[in-house]
């Protein structure tokens, strides 16, 4: 407890850090995979050779793809980006499959009434098929963020780790603390994001709710 007291500071350095890494290629990861499922359920032949190329893009070693990334784009070693870039391939890799299949699960006849009614292709889009596709894009979305969350810790291998970075202290000076103190904190980050999610999720589909006791009762 003494070391905790005595390294706060570190503490909420890495936790930081670890909330920038793990988030920001979520959200970036969510901006490119919308318009790449888009096009995918438009032009139909190309579904199956995106979600056939994320998966192999997913199956890549982590710690091969944060040290071949600053090759690729020259920057330094230490740099941030290498994380950010390689979390944001992990996140499209396995969310552009969610994406598909939400944008595929809108029924037929709702957007052919939404063309009716003159809702053009963008509007459609983001009035009537993205908000029927929330529930399995936010499925993916849950998955991706605790898989960054606990990937970031890996990051530690090259320097930049968040709170893989107390794993490495911890190992380095042979001291337990440490460890315990970055495994509870990125339970809890995992935890946290999970029920924000999920809550953002109720708030994005209020008919869910409304659906489910009506159900009930027939």
């Amino acid at each position: 407890m003494s070391w905790i007291g005595d390294n706060l500071g570190l503490i909420w350095e890495q936790l930081r850090e670890h909330l920038y890494l793990a988030i920001l290629p979520v959200i970036l990861g969510l901006i490119i995979s919308v318009p790449l499922g888009y096009v995918a359920t438009r032009y139909a032949w190309l579904a199956n050779p995106l979600i056939a190329f994320g998966g192999i893009l997913y199956s890549l070693p982590s710690i091969a793809l944060f040290i071949v990334i600053p090759a690729v784009l020259g920057t330094k070693v230490l740099s941030t980006v290498n994380i950010i870039v390689a979390l944001t391939i992990y996140t499209v890799s396995l969310l552009i499959r969610n994406v598909i299949d939400g944008l595929r699960s809108v029924p037929p006849d709702v957007r052919q009434s939404a063309i009716a009614v003159g809702y053009g292709a963008l509007h459609r889009v983001v009035a009537v098929d993205l908000p029927i596709a929330v529930p399995v894009i936010f499925t993916g979305l849950r998955v991706v963020t605790v898989a960054n969350i606990s990937m970031v810790s890996v990051g530690a291998v090259i320097g930049i780790g968040g709170l893989g970075e107390l794993f490495t202290l911890g190992f380095q000076k042979d001291f337990l603390t440490p460890v315990v103190v970055g495994v509870v904190l990125s339970l809890a980050l995992a935890l946290i994001a999970d029920v924000i999610l999920v809550t953002l999720q109720r708030i994005l589909t209020p008919w869910a709710r409304v659906a489910t006791p009506v159900a009930e009762v027939a």
